[in-house]
């Protein structure tokens, strides 16, 4: 570790919740993973699932890890659902870099459990269909797939 990521994970809110610096309210934890109801509680149960391994995005994931946490999501996404029977949905969110909504810059998934349509949580997708040539949406996925490792 060099000294920009040592004071990166010093100073990192979610490196202190995970090492009980700071105070939260757990509800799940293993060797790979920190789980916690968001402060915000955009809505009951919001809960973020966050890798105890500092990385500040997808960016910086390796496999090995993104297998660990991502294989922890539907446990503790079934957990907040037998928590909650009267849950209609849930909405699983990764922000990645600042453009992108990302506030805490220790990767996190948020697990937003959804009520109602009225449960004061919203996400818009445009609908840009047709916007793009058949030639350009092949070399858009061309460009994706040349970079797949």
């Amino acid at each position: 570790m060099n000294s920009k990521e040592g004071a990166r994970m010093e100073n990192c809110i979610f490196c202190k919740i995970i090492n009980q610096e700071i105070p939260s309210y757990r509800v799940y934890e293993d060797e790979k993973v920190y789980a916690f109801l968001d402060i915000s509680q955009v809505t009951k149960g919001h809960t973020l699932v966050v890798p105890k391994e500092h990385v500040a995005d997808i960016f910086e994931y390796e496999e090995d890890l993104a297998a660990e946490v991502f294989a922890r999501i539907p446990k503790i996404a079934k957990a907040i659902e037998k928590a909650f029977p009267e849950m209609e949905g849930l909405n699983i969110m990764n922000n990645n870099k600042e453009l992108a909504y990302q506030s805490v810059f220790h990767s996190h998934i948020h697990l937003i459990p959804r009520y109602s349509k009225k449960d004061d949580f919203s996400i818009h997708f445009g609908d840009h269909t047709g916007k793009y040539s058949t030639e350009e949406m092949t070399a858009i996925a061309n460009a994706i797939k040349e970079q797949v490792k």
